[in-house]
C-alpha cells in the first residue's frame, strides 16, 4: 500500500528546483514540452549542474521523451536514473517510466519511494496522481480512489487552478461510474467539466489537450458527435505542435472510430521521420537557423545539417521553404 502523506506547507518552484530548472518545470506545465526538452538537453551538455540539479533534470527530460512517444531516450535516462541516489523527483520519473512499459507493480513501488525521500513535494510532484493510475491497472481500485481524493483535497487546500484540474482529471480517470452521482450533477463528466473550466485563463496547453481528449470519449459514448470532433480538433492541433505522438495516436483512434479522417498532411510526414529529424525539421519550421536549433538541442551544427538532408530526402523536398509549406499547420 502507498502511505497517504500529510498536506505539507507550499515552496515556490524556486526554492525546491533552483532558478536553472524552475523555469523549464514551468515550460512542462504550460505545455511547451519541445521547448521544455531542449532547453534539458543544452542543460544538461552545459555539465555545471550540481548533482540534485542533474537528477531533476534527467527526471524532467524522461518525463518530456516519454510525452513525446520517444521511449528509447527515456529508457536510457532511466538508467542513468538508476544510480541517481535517493530523491523524489528520480523515484516519480522511474515509477512514470515503469508505467510506459507496462510494469504498474513497479511504478506502485517505485512512486512509494517519493515519501521518504528529501524535496518531495506534493503539487509541484504530484506522485499521488501517478500512484493512483498506476493502482487502478492493478484493479486496486479503492486505494486508488483514497490516493486521488487525497491529491484532490490538497490541491483545493494549497493549489493552482492547474493543480485543481489535475487532481479533478485524475479523480474523473479513477472513479468515473460515480462522478455524476457524487457531484450531484446530471452533467456525465462534472469534473472533466470543472477541470477544463478552471484552466480557461491558464497556460496548460497539454493538459487541457489531455482533458479534451478524455471528455470526448465521454461525448461519443452519449452521442454528442459535433462536440467530441471539436474537443478532439483542439487536442489534435496541440499534439501535433508539440510532437505529442501518444497523444496525437490516442486522438487519432477516436477520430477513427467516428469515421473523422485525422489531419493528416503534416503529420503523416512527420512519422516516416526519427524523433532527432522531426525535432530538427519543426525547429527550422519555427524559423531558427542552424545554429540556433543546435544550440536548443544541445547538438552541432553538423549534426543538425545532417538531420535536415535526411529530412529533405524522405520528405521529396529541396528546400527549407518546401518544408515550412508541408508543416506549417502542424
Amino acid at each position: 500500500m502507498v502511505p497517504l502523506l500529510l498536506l505539507t506547507v507550499a515552496a515556490s518552484p524556486h526554492e525546491l528546483l533552483g532558478a536553472r530548472l524552475a523555469p523549464v518545470h514551468d515550460l512542462m506545465r504550460r505545455g511547451h514540452v519541445r521547448a521544455a526538452v531542449g532547453e534539458l538537453v543544452r542543460l544538461r551538455a552545459g555539465g555545471d549542474l550540481d548533482a540534485d540539479g542533474s537528477a531533476v533534470a534527467a527526471a524532467l527530460l524522461a518525463e518530456g521523451h516519454l510525452a513525446q512517444g520517444d521511449l528509447g531516450p527515456a529508457l536510457a535516462l532511466g538508467d542513468e536514473l538508476a544510480t541517481a541516489g535517493d530523491h523524489a523527483w528520480v523515484h516519480h520519473a522511474r515509477a512514470e517510466l515503469a508505467s510506459a512499459v507496462g510494469d504498474p507493480d513497479l511504478a506502485v513501488e517505485r512512486v512509494g519511494a517519493v515519501d521518504g525521500a528529501r524535496a518531495a513535494h506534493d503539487l509541484l510532484l504530484p506522485w499521488r496522481a501517478g500512484a493512483a493510475l498506476a493502482l487502478v491497472r492493478q484493479g486496486e481500485r479503492a486505494e486508488a480512489l483514497a490516493l486521488a481524493h487525497a491529491q484532490h483535497d490538497l490541491a483545493r487546500a494549497a493549489g493552482t487552478p492547474y493543480d485543481v484540474a489535475l487532481a479533478l482529471r485524475v479523480l474523473a480517470t479513477t472513479d468515473p461510474t460515480t462522478d455524476a452521482t457524487t457531484t450531484g450533477s446530471s452533467e456525465r463528466a462534472p469534473r472533466l467539466c470543472e477541470a477544463l473550466a478552471l484552466l480557461a485563463d491558464v497556460e496548460a496547453t497539454r493538459l487541457r489537450a489531455q482533458l479534451e481528449t478524455d471528455l470526448a470519449g465521454l461525448r461519443l459514448l452519449d452521442g454528442d458527435r459535433d462536440a467530441a470532433v471539436a474537443l478532439l480538433r483542439s487536442a489534435e492541433a496541440y499534439a501535433a505542435s508539440e510532437d505529442l505522438w501518444p497523444l496525437q495516436s490516442r486522438v487519432r483512434r477516436l477520430l477513427d472510430r467516428m469515421g473523422e479522417v485525422p489531419d493528416r498532411a503534416g503529420a503523416e510526414a512527420l512519422a516516416v521521420l526519427t524523433a532527432a529529424e522531426r525535432r530538427v525539421a519543426l525547429l527550422a519550421v519555427e524559423g531558427l537557423g542552424n545554429r540556433q536549433i543546435a544550440e536548443q538541442l544541445g547538438v552541432t551544427v553538423k549534426a543538425v545539417e545532417g538531420n535536415l538532408s535526411r529530412v529533405y530526402r524522405k520528405l521529396g523536398l529541396c528546400s527549407r521553404r518546401g518544408l515550412v509549406a508541408l508543416l506549417a499547420s502542424v
